[in-house]
């Protein structure tokens, strides 16, 4: 497994966040070597969502308000129905996504999480995949999804439900692993591939 020794991981997920989609990628982050932070849009605990009724809580380490994007490697966006739906209604919170974006840093986001991306610029040309009722969302924000059950695409790590998990944690890990130089030649090169005219 890659080492992520001295790499620091914002997780950014909210109340209702699906339990085994944050808790088991954050153990694989920390057992990597990873500092890991929660971030939400409130102080306290939020409350994780198991399958078909409430899980477990986690502490919040910091609120989107109070977060710097500029401390962190990489983020983490877990799934469940109801985190991503109410993060991407916060500015904040889209605008927190948009600088990892904007600083060129790796994105993973599994079942659900993908949804606060169409709030961002970064689906436009991207393979993707995500939880299948939401593909009709991200196809339209730009995205090429695809049925898979991990795809990444120039630093950005998608998984499309619970059981990818282990696929997910392998392929996110490795890119968080990745030297800033390998991932941002890795996203311009997908840039220039996309501003290629189609022959």
């Amino acid at each position: 497994m890659a080492d992520l020794s001295g790499k620091s991981i914002a997780i950014l997920a909210a109340e209702g966040f699906e339990e085994s989609e944050l808790f088991d990628p954050k153990k694989a982050l920390e057992r990597a070597g990873a500092d890991t932070h929660i971030i939400s849009l409130k102080k306290g605990v939020i409350k994780a969502w198991n399958h078909d009724k409430w899980g477990k809580t986690i502490e919040v380490d910091r609120t989107v308000e109070d977060a710097d994007s500029a401390e962190y490697d990489g983020l983490l966006i877990p799934g469940g129905v109801m985190s991503p739906d109410k993060l991407r209604l916060d500015d904040e919170a889209v605008q927190f996504v948009q600088e990892f974006i904007d600083d060129e840093k790796p994105i993973a986001a599994i079942c659900h999480g993908p949804q606060i991306l169409i709030e961002t610029s970064i689906l436009v040309g991207r393979k993707v995949t995500s939880y299948p009722s939401v593909r009709t969302d991200i196809m339209n924000a730009g995205a090429d999804w695809v049925d898979e059950e991990v795809v990444e695409d120039s630093g950005l790590v998608t998984s499309r439900k619970p059981a990818d998990i282990p696929a997910f944690n392998k392929k996110m890990i490795e890119v968080f692993a990745q030297t800033e130089d390998q991932r941002k030649n890795e996203i311009r090169r997908h840039n220039r591939d996309e501003s290629q005219p189609s022959v």
